[in-house]
């Protein structure tokens, strides 16, 4: 079953990379990694297979890494209670 964020997050991003992800009472903060894999999702649908090979391709890592990387952190977001099933 697929992830994605809920609909009220809003997510900021200064001028350093970091990101700031809040809505409803929560607030999230993240350094360039974090934000560069929020993009990543985003521009790939929440298809962590092909946010992976995005992330893999412009950093020049391996993939499996990459796509290990890219799970424990959507983890750390669900956990954050940003996100929610979706079908």
């Amino acid at each position: 079953m697929a992830v994605r964020p809920h609909s009220w997050i809003q997510a900021a991003v200064s001028a350093d990379g970091r990101m700031e992800l809040s809505g409803a009472g929560v607030q999230f903060h993240c350094g360039p990694v974090g934000t560069a894999m929020w993009i990543a999702l985003c521009q790939r649908d929440w298809q962590l297979d092909a946010a992976a090979v995005l992330l893999a391709g412009y950093w020049h890592i391996d993939l499996a890494n990459t796509r290990a990387d890219l799970e424990i952190w959507v983890t750390e977001l669900w956990d954050a209670g940003l996100l929610a099933y979706h079908e």
